[in-house]
């Protein structure tokens, strides 16, 4: 797809991979808006690309819904959805304590990461099917799963599992929506330097690149980014999840 005066739609757009995605998109002449929590962040880098930022809960019903319908509005049916928001909580089934894992920290990453990404998608998709985009391709849908999806080491119960169930959901969602020519892809990224692993210190950071086979060193935001530009331009690509993670695979810890 050639995304130049399409409407495209990145949830967790402010920063990180999802604000390298909205540059992309942005620089290949697309109308983005930016789906975020953090309003400060989120609107100075809708400012950046000229596109809009909506304050957005992916896992709410009420907020998605809204969000698509202002979105719309300001750039017409969004035809590209890339799903970058997410949480990523640490705690152990059972801590060192003998207490077990917190409900509430582990129905909420849930939540957001797998309820959210599917509720985007869904509402996304039933938006773009009423639109009647005509051509082999209306639109395409890219989520972010994990290598933790895979290789979930000690302290990612939560994370995992909602990971795990975006790689589950791509095939499913691609093959349901195939009808409707809308394709649906995963990315699952390894370790990439995100506003999170930002905050460490530098030695910390250096150590977690080492553990990347090649390259030796913590992935890029522009480089996920690439990949979803990669995604967007091959109509085959459909019902898969690509892991870009430097062949790593984590060890328990």
């Amino acid at each position: 797809m050639d995304v130049a005066g399409v409407a495209a739609i990145v949830t967790g757009g402010a920063s990180g991979l999802g604000g390298a995605t909205s540059q992309l998109l942005a620089d290949g002449g697309a109308k983005v808006t930016v789906f975020d929590l953090n309003a400060e962040v989120g609107e100075a880098t809708a400012r950046a690309i000229g596109g809009k930022f909506l304050r957005v809960d992916v896992s709410d019903d009420a907020s998605v819904a809204a969000a698509l319908a202002d979105a719309e509005a300001a750039h017409g049916p969004a035809r590209v959805l890339i799903n970058c928001a997410g949480i990523a909580p640490v705690g152990r089934v059972v801590d060192k304590h003998g207490v077990p894992h917190s409900l509430d920290a582990y129905r909420r990453t849930i939540e957001i990461n797998l309820i959210g990404t599917f509720n985007m998608l869904s509402k996304f998709a039933a938006r773009l099917i009423a639109a009647g985009i005509e051509g082999e391709e209306a639109g395409v849908i890219v989520n972010t799963a994990s290598v933790a999806a895979y290789d979930g080491q000690i302290g990612q119960a939560a994370y995992a599992s909602s990971k795990g169930g975006v790689v589950g959901l791509t095939l499913s969602a691609a093959r349901d929506l195939a009808q409707h020519r809308i394709r649906v892809m995963t990315i699952a990224p390894g370790i990439f330097l995100t506003p999170m692993l930002m905050g460490l210190p530098q030695a910390a950071q250096d150590s977690l690149g080492t553990q990347v086979p090649h390259p030796s060193r913590l992935g890029r935001p522009e480089e996920y980014a690439r990949l979803v530009g990669s995604i967007l331009a091959n109509p085959m690509l459909n019902g898969e999840v690509i892991r870009l993670d430097g062949a790593i695979r984590m060890a328990p810890r």
